[in-house]
């Protein structure tokens, strides 16, 4: 789609006193990027994105009304030649196949990476990144803009506050009817060719879910075991539906994603040993076990909230916004490697076997890599 024309800047995040803008260049002027990245820029005066990058020729011809003074280049090596020493960060949203190539040049030249999950389509890949943005000390952060929905958020909230008890098990799924179509101008179907997603549904939304479901289940997955399937294996090289168990210390999680369904939609839910969290969406529904006398029936407390949170709106403006918010502290603390750079390596790690499950008959695959200590301990 073109670019969207300028919010407005009310409520826009403002900078402390002596602190300069950021400023950045946007690799990747597709949908996600002109839609989603731009407009929360624009509501924004602590950032300035000086520069944009994008092959599509008709893609760059659209900058101009969204960002008047931002210059445009063909490729992310012309971007970084004419804008060196110009720019303080670089945020990635070209399609997976180009994430590592970009981030790797960006690191060498000094600058911060901002970056679309998935970090990267291959566990080395992903591994070499943590590795250099801990050497270059530059901050390495992925786009897990997820877990900025608002009713998500609540979810949090009822696990850290104990009303659920201890976490035993959740489940976590996504319904498309469709993959998320790209902008007209260059290849509107990119995320079902291989070459440039670097797999299916998978690899596109299970950054989204995993990242949920460590933060959800306190820990990192040990195993998984997965099923895929492509409903148009004549048409497409990717899958559109898996199935996962995703083995953690303390309980499993359910995974399934699809662009197969007849809606648009997510349900989640979280099951704890003193009660439970449904998510339908926007709804949200606790139910909290009652103390009974002994030998009476168990009973549930039962609350209802809806909490608004832009499901249908797929380029996620308002989440980016805090999640940027979340960026620049990282900057600012020198957290080059944090957890959700952790968190997006376990993604691809747990991405790579579920694909090497699916391909093996379904068998189980155990992960859990170690890292380097520096990157284990957020250094």
């Amino acid at each position: 789609m073109s670019g969207a024309s300028p919010g407005s800047r009310a409520g826009s995040t403002a900078r402390p006193p002596h602190r300069p803008r950021l400023r950045g260049a946007l690799l990747g002027y597709g949908f996600i990027g002109a839609q989603g990245h731009v407009p929360a820029y624009l509501q924004r005066d602590d950032v300035e994105i000086r520069a944009v990058g994008d092959v599509c020729a008709a893609r760059r011809a659209l900058v101009a009304a969204q960002l008047p003074g931002a210059a445009t280049y063909a490729s992310a090596d012309e971007l970084f030649a004419a804008e060196a020493g110009r720019l303080d960060f670089v945020d990635i949203a070209t399609p997976p196949c180009d994430h590592a190539a970009i981030a790797h040049r960006a690191l060498d030249l000094g600058l911060h990476v901002l970056c679309e999950k998935p970090l990267a389509t291959r566990v080395s890949d992903a591994r070499a990144l943590l590795d250099h943005a801990a050497h270059a000390k530059r901050t390495l952060f992925p786009c897990h803009n997820y877990k900025h929905a608002p009713v998500v958020q609540a979810v949090r909230g009822v696990i850290r506050s104990g009303r659920v008890g201890r976490v035993r098990s959740v489940t976590l799924q996504t319904f498309r009817n469709t993959h998320a179509r790209g902008v007209p101008e260059w290849k509107p179907d990119w995320r079902r060719q291989v070459l440039a997603s670097g797999g299916g549904v998978t690899m596109d939304h299970g950054s989204h879910t995993f990242y949920l479901a460590f933060d959800w289940m306190g820990a990192w997955p040990t195993a998984v075991t997965a099923k895929m399937a492509n409903s148009e294996p004549g048409r497409w090289t990717t899958e559109d539906t898996v199935s996962a168990v995703l083995t953690f210390p303390n309980g499993l999680a359910h995974v399934h994603l699809t662009w197969a369904a007849g809606v648009r939609k997510v349900i989640y839910s979280v099951q704890g040993d003193r009660g439970a969290i449904t998510v339908d969406d926007d709804d949200l529904q606790l139910a909290e076990l009652q103390p009974a006398p002994s030998g009476g029936p168990a009973t549930w407390r039962v609350e209802r909230r809806t909490l608004p949170s832009e499901w249908m709106d797929a380029s996620h403006t308002r989440w980016f916004n805090a999640m940027f918010d979340e960026f620049v502290a990282a900057i600012e603390s020198g957290d080059h490697v944090g957890r959700d750079a952790q968190d997006a390596y376990r993604c691809i790690e747990l991405i790579d076997a579920a694909y090497a499950s699916a391909a093996d008959q379904c068998r189980e695959r155990a992960i859990g890599s170690v890292l380097a200590a520096g990157i284990a301990h957020g250094a």
